[in-house]
């Protein structure tokens, strides 16, 4: 059974105790037998530190899900340090997938230790003691904290993180330690508990650090201390992965000293959600579906894909047809409502929105549908994680975003893309009409083809080499 600690609430500690790492831990699990194995003949063990992990339902989410899984199936000893469980249920609008916490290996051991969460309350009866007699006080305190440590609002998730760390690693030693970001407190962690322990750890660009992925703008130049910090982290690392060679060779120009430990773990699809679905042509007598799925946010270019939307709906193959909208809407209920408004001026031309859904249902959902939209923002850093279950599904795909992102690299080949040299409402529209083509002539040679295109990116394929290495690297470090 998946051990899974639970945090004691959404506790509120003040700032004070942020520094002093005191921002309450309950107590870990005793030592059972296996704990007190000897380090000859042991399963290696992993500390994978992953702030959204389920039941958080961030785009983020799947990777760091899916990498755990991985290396416990592999026969790693694998503890995932997350947020605790409240964060994503209470602090963030609709923040939780239970479904998804289900699809976790049984074998992963799952701590969640309390954190500060002074950034993010708002309710003034959860202050606590100290910031409800003294908000400017407690307020400049937490400002100074973070220019002093890092500039990042999950700071006081540090405390109860290396606390429990620690603890863990007295009663049975890791021997790797993996952090995923963002956040990027993680790597810090990571840096500090790698020097600590002297073992290697390996840090995982799920996204870009000191620059912005999708406005290719730097974000902490050098000097800066947030600058500083990732230099550090890149310098000791044993390894540093990314999602997509742009940003590894963003990355490499920065620190070239660092450039021969870069490599690349691209993201991938799980057959477990996705299943291999048989070849199923378009209902005859029922207009066509095309269907968008993920979070839909305000940095999407929606202005294209609903103009272009509607200047498709004038060729005949797409007078009836509808454009369903499934997930979530932003990450916050300020944001959820204009994008519904925004949704909501396109029903006349079949734009429905049908609501978020839980990962087990997306085999459902892709199977009521017969052609996807891929609609991502961003620039050549950018890949997304949803393209890999979009080509799992074996239907066409209209691409709705910069052409030269680094997601056009993993569909170059999939024979059922349908994407134009520019982003604009008429370019769009051509891929939509040429979809819908694809979508009514579909045959199982064709279906076939797509999906053996994607067997390259299932998770496992993706994620095999990168846990060779490290357990190559383990097994030379001991």
């Amino acid at each position: 059974m998946r051990r899974d600690v639970k945090s004691t609430g959404p506790t509120q500690v003040s700032a004070a105790e942020l520094s002093t790492g005191s921002a309450g831990d309950d107590s870990a699990p005793t030592a059972g037998p296996q704990e007190t194995a000897g380090r000859e003949g042991r399963r290696p063990r992993l500390l994978y530190l992953a702030f959204f992990f389920p039941p958080s339902r961030g785009s983020g989410v799947f990777r760091a899900r899916a990498t755990a899984n991985h290396y416990a199936e592999a026969g790693w000893d694998v503890t995932v340090i997350t947020a605790p469980r409240e964060f994503f249920s209470y602090y963030l609008d609709g923040g939780a997938d239970e479904t998804l916490e289900a699809t976790v290996d049984p074998r992963v051991r799952v701590e969640r230790p309390p954190m500060n969460n002074y950034h993010w309350e708002t309710d003034v009866r959860r202050f606590s003691r100290l910031r409800k007699a003294v908000p400017v006080v407690a307020d400049r305190f937490y400002r100074r904290m973070q220019k002093w440590f890092l500039p990042e609002h999950y700071i006081g998730w540090i405390p109860g993180l290396l606390s429990r760390a620690f603890k863990l690693h007295t009663r049975r030693r890791f021997d790797l330690v993996i952090a995923t970001g963002n956040p990027f407190v993680s790597f810090a962690a990571a840096w500090f508990l790698g020097r600590a322990w002297r073992v290697p750890y390996s840090v995982d660009y799920r996204d870009a650090w000191t620059f912005n992925q999708f406005t290719e703008q730097v974000r902490f130049g050098p000097g800066t201390r947030t600058a500083s910090w990732e230099s550090r982290i890149v310098r000791d690392a044993a390894e540093v992965v990314f999602v997509n060679d742009g940003m590894r060779q963003w990355y490499a120009e920065q620190y070239p000293f660092a450039a021969d430990r870069m490599t690349v773990v691209p993201n991938g699809w799980e057959p477990e959600f996705v299943g291999r679905p048989a070849f199923q042509p378009p209902v005859p007598d029922r207009p066509l579906r095309f269907g968008y799925l993920g979070t839909v946010t305000p940095y999407l270019p929606l202005d294209e894909l609903f103009e272009g939307w509607r200047l498709a709906r004038r060729d005949p193959l797409l007078a009836d047809a509808e454009l369903h909208v499934h997930g979530h809407l932003g990450f916050f209920a300020q944001t959820a409502e204009t994008l519904r408004e925004q949704l909501a001026v396109h029903e006349d031309v079949g734009v429905r929105y049908r609501g978020s859904f839980g990962k087990a249902d997306v085999a459902r959902v892709y199977g009521e549908t017969d052609a996807l939209v891929f609609c991502v923002p961003g620039a050549k850093y950018v890949t997304s994680g949803k393209v890999f279950e979009y080509m799992a599904s074996g239907k066409a795909i209209v691409s709705v975003h910069r052409p030269d992102i680094a997601a056009a690299e993993v569909l170059e080949g999939y024979p059922l893309w349908f994407a134009a040299e520019r982003l604009d409402a008429e370019s769009v529209a051509e891929s939509f009409v040429a979809a819908a083509k694809a979508a009514r002539e579909l045959d199982p040679s064709r279906h076939a083809a797509a999906q053996a295109h994607a067997e390259k990116y299932t998770r496992t394929a993706t994620l095999q080499p990168w846990e060779a290495r490290m357990r190559a690297l383990v097994e030379e470090s001991r």
